[in-house]
């Protein structure tokens, strides 16, 4: 008891030192943007779901009509890229519009720090209703987490702490978990609707619904599943490795059977959105509603059988972090637009404080507003984006950022992680900076090229323009842009880890 008592109290300090932040650096928001002219934003991404993995990216076998009419008929992002080619990093991007090293969100069980400034706490300033519904995997979604929506701004929530499949259990506002029946793409966007309902009809709202599928395990409704039972019989004469349900440790089993529960999660993700639309249409909402979809990053090793890109989840090739990117906006997008502008999950935080009329935090950022590629008046990206898979090995070696306490899950998993059926989290403090400490795989893309340095520091250049397969290192016959783009990232990396020991707060 008296050691829950002060894991307590530290929560609380840390709670009441991130409102003081937020209040010290984002003062009054800038009211030049009219009520009638916010949009209101629902921001959707799946689990794990990959570039590839759309019919109006071509993939031979999934169905995807819902997207496939939002590329039809909205902005398509081609080159669209999360900020990780991993879970919590990009989602932690999302909130922050910055990349998630600089406050030590390394890999998927690492959480957030409290004293980011998330985007729903900044929407708020501009009278926006917030709310977050599926995965959080930031940190615990317990109330007395320094980490849950809550603390990030989101006056709702219905969430988890990492993944979960059909029947899922989720914790409404913190509390204990509770498990809902149904499919959970299909179950987050019908309690997303009755939050909805509760929002008056003249002030704007920004929701996050972030999917569990179609993260493994696997699983789907029959009417789903049935869909697939005739796909080519090659991929059955083929093991995969993945997770056992029952005991979280690795298993065999026929790419035909997982890929057809993986189809079938995609495709209920899909019509969950289709149900979304139809409210918002029925409801005189979808013109001046922004649905912005998107991947937190590429396609798992064991769902690829199609994709042209190099790589998968984890690496820093595009198969690794290109995603789906679309944008529907009909009061704004009135024509359908394909973009080759390369954008990133970092810019969609300052694209809403822009809409919004909302200053940006006084702190690095890695995203920039595309409201001008909204516009139709950005043709090109004037500033690289920089990806970077740090090397975390020594990090356990220093002080925890957070208690223990404050860092374990609640929310039961679908499957067990490392023998527990919970997810926990933990943080670092990184207080000084170490030349090790610019070392991991990382890379820096423009316009045109891109440049990928391993971990053991070898180099690779490509033309993404003429080579989107990143096939053809041509390094040695471009040394001026090789060695410009290597001094930009080391100047980036360098600025990251002056956030990682604490220097933006």
């Amino acid at each position: 008891m008296p050691s829950f008592q002060i894991s307590r109290t530290i929560v609380i300090h840390f709670l009441l030192l991130a409102a003081i932040v937020s209040a010290m650096v984002l003062g009054n928001w800038s009211g030049n943007v009219s009520a009638a002219d916010r949009p209101n934003v629902i921001l959707l991404m799946g689990d794990d779901h990959g570039w590839d993995e759309t019919g109006y990216n071509g993939h031979p076998h999934l169905q995807t009509p819902i997207l496939d009419q939002m590329a039809a008929t909205g902005l398509r992002l081609d080159r669209f890229y999360a900020a990780h080619p991993t879970c919590s990093p990009t989602r932690g991007s999302v909130i922050t519009g910055r990349h998630p090293n600089r406050y030590g969100t390394f890999t998927p069980n690492y959480s957030i720090r409290p004293e980011e400034i998330g985007v729903a706490s900044l929407l708020k300033q501009a009278s926006y209703h917030t709310a977050h519904f599926g995965k959080w995997h930031l940190g615990p979604v317990k109330a007395s987490s320094p980490t849950n929506p809550g603390a990030f701004g989101f006056d709702e929530w219905l969430s988890h702490d990492n993944f979960f499949e059909l029947n899922p259990w989720l914790s409404h506002n913190g509390g204990a978990p509770q498990q809902f029946q149904g499919e959970s793409s299909e179950l987050l966007v019908d309690r997303a609707i009755e939050y909805l309902q509760t929002v008056p009809s003249d002030e704007p709202f920004f929701l996050v619904i972030w999917y569990g599928s179609p993260h493994e395990p696997y699983s789907g409704l029959p009417k789903d599943l049935a869909l697939y039972d005739e796909l080519p019989s090659q991929y059955s004469d083929q093991m995969t490795r993945l997770t056992s349900n029952k005991t979280g440790l690795p298993v065999r089993r026929p790419l035909g059977d997982v890929l057809r529960e993986r189809y079938a999660e995609i495709t209920a993700m899909d019509r969950s959105i289709g149900t979304l639309r139809q409210w918002l249409a029925a409801n005189q909402l979808r013109d001046n509603t922004m649905l912005w979809y998107c991947g937190d990053n590429g396609t798992s090793g064991d769902g690829i059988v199609t994709s042209p890109l190099r790589g998968q989840k984890s690496d820093l090739y595009d198969g690794g972090i290109r995603v789906p990117g679309l944008i529907e906006w009909p009061a704004k997008i009135r024509q359908p637009t394909t973009s080759q502008v390369p954008s990133v999950t970092t810019d969609i935080l300052p694209t809403l404080c822009e809409l919004a009329g909302v200053a940006v935090p006084q702190r690095p950022l890695d995203g920039i507003s595309l409201v001008p590629l909204l516009d139709g008046k950005m043709k090109q990206r004037n500033q690289p984006i920089c990806f970077w898979s740090f090397d975390h090995r020594r990090e356990s070696q220093r002080d925890p950022y957070l208690p223990e306490e404050a860092q374990r899950g609640t929310t039961p998993l679908v499957k067990l992680m490392r023998g527990n059926a919970t997810r926990n989290f933990v943080n670092f403090h990184h207080p000084k900076i170490e030349p090790q400490d610019f070392g991991g795989n990382r890379v820096i893309l423009d316009d045109r090229f891109k440049l990928v340095v391993s971990a053991d520091g070898s180099k690779q250049l490509f033309e993404m323009r003429t080579d989107p397969t990143e096939t053809e290192n041509v390094l040695a016959d471009q040394p001026e842009i090789a060695q410009s783009l290597t001094d930009q990232l080391q100047t980036w990396q360098q600025s990251v880890l002056e956030s990682l020991t604490g220097q933006d707060y």
